[in-house]
């Protein structure tokens, strides 16, 4: 068997997060069965820009999450947990996030980065021959190094410090297109 029909012979699905796209953060993800029950993906995200409103308001980041999952049924169908690795750049600020959550963003401003990793747990839905639907949840940890500043893009810098961020580290609802 050649090379070119073995690489043919894998399922390998394109897919995009709804939720992160409710950040108007465009992001894309390619998965990979290297295996009856194995999979690795790639993901990517990218917010570029300030948000809209005349406001100095921005989450602008971006970041990378390499993933391995084992599947209990099949690659691409049912339950599956998995091991993720994450890391980006983030440079945020004068959001008021609802909840009360990092209530700081709403008047400073964050620049820096983070990096870390986690365990995956979630389910797919096979709606037809190449178009599947996903739930998933990560958990994990984060080191972050950040410089905070007085609100606005000139702001003085206040500190410089780091972090450890224990908890959620993935949330997706996602959109694939199997090949």
């Amino acid at each position: 068997m050649s090379a070119l029909t073995a690489a043919y012979g894998q399922k390998i699905a394109l897919k995009t997060n709804a939720l992160y796209w409710a950040t108007t953060t465009p992001n894309i993800g390619v998965e990979a069965s290297v295996g009856k029950k194995h999979t690795v993906q790639l993901f990517y995200g990218l917010n570029p820009w300030k948000q809209s409103g005349g406001d100095q308001s921005s989450l602008r980041h971006w970041t990378l999450m390499p993933e391995y999952r084992y599947w209990f049924c099949q690659s691409f169908n049912g339950w599956f947990i998995g091991a993720h690795l994450m890391g980006g750049q983030f440079n945020m600020g004068s959001v008021d996030l609802p909840f009360g959550v990092f209530n700081e963003l709403e008047d400073h401003r964050y620049e820096g980065w983070y990096a870390g990793g986690g365990i995956t747990a979630g389910y797919q839905w096979p709606l037809s021959k190449h178009w599947n639907i996903e739930a998933s949840l990560g958990v994990g940890y984060d080191y972050i190094q950040y410089d905070k500043f007085r609100c606005g893009e000139c702001g003085e810098r206040l500190k410089s410090d780091h972090t450890n961020y224990f908890g959620p580290t993935k949330l997706a609802l996602s959109v694939l297109y199997i090949f």
